[in-house]
């Protein structure tokens, strides 16, 4: 009868330990699972909603609300007009203004000149002129192009910016420069701004404005 309770005993035993080790294991599951859950829903959570980031205009872009305003000079030779991006900061010196915000500007010098500017002068003279002005000047083209003022010799090119004055930093910038003519006077509009900015359309606007008095 001994033998037999004792036998009892141990075989409750063996139920109660193998009870125990599954709870545990079960335990150890359901936490494991949860901690999976939660580490999937703190890395949803930390994703930002509402749809895509608000994105900003890349460095040198000109918005697309701009506005311009018509520019004729005072002095000089004053007998043409050019739509200027409105706001712009505006200095002079002697037959050159330029209109300049953050990365861009443009640029308008009048000259007295007895003969119109061609492909061939622009590359022979103006050239030349631009590569020891020019920081790092490079990938020059020459041609003509149409705009309302009639046909014009279109020069473009690359080039480093001055060094900013607070910052030092220097900036690769794309010139377009017109050389319009008409009766011995010749001015050159040219519309720089950072290589990678998209100014198509503003440099168009300003170009094309270009008037004849």
């Amino acid at each position: 009868m001994t033998h037999v309770r004792k036998s009892a005993v141990v075989g409750v035993g063996l139920v109660l330990a193998v009870a125990v080790t599954a709870g545990c294991s079960g335990a150890a599951s359901h936490s494991g699972s949860g901690s999976g859950s939660s580490s999937t829903t703190h890395t949803s959570g930390s994703a930002p909603g509402g749809g895509a980031p608000t994105e900003t205009n890349p460095p040198g872009d000109i918005p697309d609300n701009q506005a311009y305003v018509a520019f004729q000079p005072s002095s000089g030779f004053t007998g043409f007009t050019v739509k200027v991006p409105e706001g712009w900061a505006r200095t002079a010196k002697g037959t050159t203004t330029v209109f300049a915000d953050k990365l861009n500007r443009v640029q308008i010098s009048a000259v007295s000149t007895p003969a119109a500017p061609t492909a061939g002068s622009v590359t022979n003279a103006v050239v030349p002129q631009l590569r020891s002005q020019v920081p790092k000047f490079a990938s020059q083209k020459v041609t003509t192009v149409k705009r309302k003022a009639g046909t014009v010799v279109l020069l473009t090119y690359r080039g480093d910016s001055a060094p900013d004055p607070v910052t030092g930093k220097v900036v690769r910038d794309a010139f377009e420069r017109y050389a319009f003519y008409r009766q011995g006077h010749e001015v050159d509009l040219t519309l720089s701004g950072p290589v990678n900015a998209d100014n198509v359309d503003p440099w168009r606007i300003v170009s094309d404005s270009f008037t004849w008095r």
